[in-house]
Parts: C-alpha cells; sequence; structure tokens
C-alpha cells in the first residue's frame, strides 16, 4: 500500500502512508497562551470566475474550517494574510467575510480578531490611507470582532518617513474602542512591504514599532511579529510595555518562542495553526500543566513541515494551506481564489503531503491518499 511522490528532481520514490492518524480530541479550553489561527478562505469552485476577478467563497465550508477551529479551542483570526488578503481576496469579499465569521464567532462562542487593512485602496496620500483605515475599523468594531492593524502597502508608498506612521497609527490607536492588536508583516510575506515603519534597518524600524506602542499602551492588546527572526522577537518583546502581549507569527521557531524562557513568552497568531489546529491546541494544552518537555514533543516535529510550507516565495504558503485542507477533508475541492493553488509545484505539494501524513494530521489517511492519487494522476504521475 505505497504511493508514488515525485521530488524536487523529477525522479519518483514510494511512500507508505500512515494506516491511522494521530488521535486528538477536544478538552478544555487553553490557559497559559493565547492561540489564535489565522484561517484560510474556500473558494466557489463552481463559480466562473478569472484569478484577476473578484472571489467567489464558499461560505458554508469557509464557516465550517472556522468552527473546526473553535472546537479545538483555537480562536481565529480572520481576513488575514492566510485568507488570501490581497492574493485573492478583495476587500469587499473581506468585509463580507468578518462580517459572516463574527457572527458565527457570536454562535459559537469563539474567540475572533480580524484584520484591518487598506487593500479597498490602490495608492493614495496620507489622509486617504488613514481615511481607508477608519472605514474598515469602523466594519470589524461593529461586527464585535477586536481588531488586528495590518501593515498597508499603501501607507508603504504614502510615507515619506517614521513620523507618517507614527501620526498615521497614533491616530487610529486614539479612536480605537478597544484594545487592537498591531501587525508588522515583513516583506518575506509581502514584498510590497520593505521598508515598513520607514526604514529597511530592521533596527531603526523596531524602535519606530515600540514607539508607536509606547505611546498607547493601553490601546494595544499586544503585537504580532511575522519576520522569522526569533532572536528579533525575543529581543522585542522584552522591549514591550507591561500588560502588552507578544504575538509570534514566526512560522519557522514558534515552538520554542511560545514555550519561551525565564524573562517571557509569545503568545500565538499563526497561519501553520490553520492545518496544525487540533495538534496546536493538544500542545498548548500540556504546556498548560507546566510540561515544557511534553509540549515540545508535540510541537517540535511540525517544524519541517511548516518550513517547508514557508519556504520562499513565503507569501505563496497559502496554496500548501489549502491544499492540505483538502486532504484533511475540510473541503471538497483544491481551488483557491484568484487561481493561487498553481502557485506550488507539484513536488512541492507531494513532500507537503508526506511530512503532513507522518504527523498523522489527517483525519483519514485513506482519502488524503486517494484524493493526493487523484492530484498526482491529473498531472500524469501513474501508480
Amino acid at each position: 500500500m505505497s504511493i508514488r511522490l515525485p521530488d524536487a528532481t523529477g525522479a519518483l520514490r514510494l511512500y507508505e502512508p500512515r494506516a491511522e492518524p494521530l488521535t486528538v480530541r477536544p478538552g478544555p479550553p487553553l490557559a497559559s497562551r493565547t492561540v489564535l489561527s489565522a484561517a484560510h478562505v474556500v473558494a466557489d469552485p463552481y463559480a466562473d470566475t478569472t484569478p484577476d476577478s473578484p472571489a467567489a467563497v464558499d461560505w458554508d465550508a469557509t464557516l465550517a474550517f472556522r468552527r473546526h477551529l473553535w472546537a479545538n479551542g483555537l480562536g481565529v483570526a480572520e481576513a488575514m494574510d492566510t485568507a488570501q488578503r490581497g492574493m485573492g481576496l478583495e476587500w469587499a469579499g473581506a468585509a463580507g467575510l468578518i462580517r459572516r465569521s463574527a457572527a458565527e464567532a457570536r454562535a459559537c462562542g469563539g474567540r475572533i480578531a480580524c484584520g484591518v487593512g487598506t487593500d479597498q485602496l490602490a495608492a493614495g496620500t496620507l489622509a486617504e490611507v488613514r481615511a481607508a483605515y477608519e472605514e474598515q475599523l469602523a466594519v470589524v468594531e461593529e461586527s464585535g470582532a477586536q481588531a488586528i492593524l495590518m501593515a498597508s502597502r499603501a501607507l508603504t508608498a504614502a510615507a515619506a518617513g517614521p513620523e507618517d506612521y507614527l501620526e498615521v497609527y497614533g491616530h487610529l490607536l486614539r479612536q480605537a474602542a478597544e484594545p487592537v492588536i498591531l501587525h508588522w508583516l515583513g516583506p518575506m510575506f509581502d514584498p510590497a512591504l520593505e521598508g515598513y515603519w520607514g526604514s529597511t534597518d530592521l533596527d531603526a524600524a523596531t524602535a519606530t514599532f515600540l514607539e508607536v506602542v509606547a505611546a498607547h499602551p493601553e490601546k494595544v492588546d499586544g503585537v504580532k511579529v511575522s519576520l522569522l527572526d526569533a532572536r528579533r522577537e525575543v529581543d522585542l518583546r522584552r522591549r514591550l510595555p507591561d500588560g502588552v502581549r507578544c504575538y509570534t507569527g514566526d512560522d519557522f521557531h514558534y515552538p520554542e518562542l511560545i514555550a519561551g524562557d525565564e524573562k517571557g513568552f509569545s503568545h500565538a497568531l499563526l497561519g501553520i495553526f490553520d492545518p496544525l489546529g487540533p495538534l496546536a491546541a493538544e500542545a498548548v494544552r500540556v504546556l498548560d500543566t507546566g510540561d515544557v518537555a511534553g509540549f515540545r514533543e508535540l510541537l517540535d516535529p511540525t517544524v519541517e513541515l511548516s518550513r517547508h510550507l514557508f519556504r520562499a516565495p513565503t507569501r505563496f504558503y497559502k496554496t500548501g494551506v489549502v491544499f492540505l485542507a483538502w486532504l484533511a477533508g475540510h473541503q471538497t475541492h483544491f481551488t483557491m481564489v484568484g487561481g493561487l493553488q498553481s502557485a506550488r509545484s507539484l513536488p512541492h505539494l507531494a513532500r507537503a503531503y508526506e511530512l503532513a501524513d507522518s504527523l498523522g494530521l489527517f483525519p483519514d489517511p485513506k482519502l488524503a491518499e486517494e484524493r493526493m492519487k487523484c492530484l498526482l494522476a491529473v498531472q500524469g504521475v501513474e501508480q
């Protein structure tokens, strides 16, 4: 009972799929860490769309996946990078997603935080950037969700220097009704964000970022850092004001950052916790008991999969996330908004299948195997 998988050289090799999944059952609420999964959207596979047309979303399947995350004890970070903001999901679609998911969260009693950006604006003045942020902030606050102030491509283009970031973010934080999460997304996730906070020097950018937080600590629940640099994140979290949390967005080093050290730890807001949901929740429950070694024993083996999905060009990690959701049975197809299912190669997807299967992530390994074989057959790989 083996499957022939292509590797990066074009050669085929045999892989024997796992017979049984990892057994993880929902447990009590997570206690020691706040954990949010940035969730993907499920496309409508029957919509007659093109890569540059408005997204067509399968709302039933999209909301069902969020219920899956809530049922396992995770919170949902909605309408974020993982949901293809700016890469297939435009603001009108994101606004509908925010409203629907926030209503579902109220019905389920699930935690939700939603992305606030400026993606309805291609480019503009600082005043237009502020207005775009304000429009999205109003939608999120009216939905009852917590706001995540996302990095803005338009602000990157409009800002002349750090002072413009201080002005725009200060304005938004002063008017926010409740404490928000500030999100710093690095250029490896979105090249248009190069030089965010007014400098390509990360030390200078960090100083500006921390200045924003220090000026409004009562309006900042936490900061989410996605720079894939564990040392820099640890340094930053040690410099945060008391009461301001650090949410790791480092999909390469998350076990060690969440576990922490004698001086503190990171909470989590991660795209990799979309495919790892139940396993990640189980690991944090182990950590809740004080068993750091047990936590690392569960989560450390997942890093190879995460590094594979998020390898350069990192912005295309969403393809692997949705692919694994299809193999796991959370959706009936491997179609993405914007046609992004074509963004990763067949050898890349084959390796993602192998790594996820070896971890026991698929609730029905046989279904995952059958779907993988279907994809391989379409690409001309005979079994």
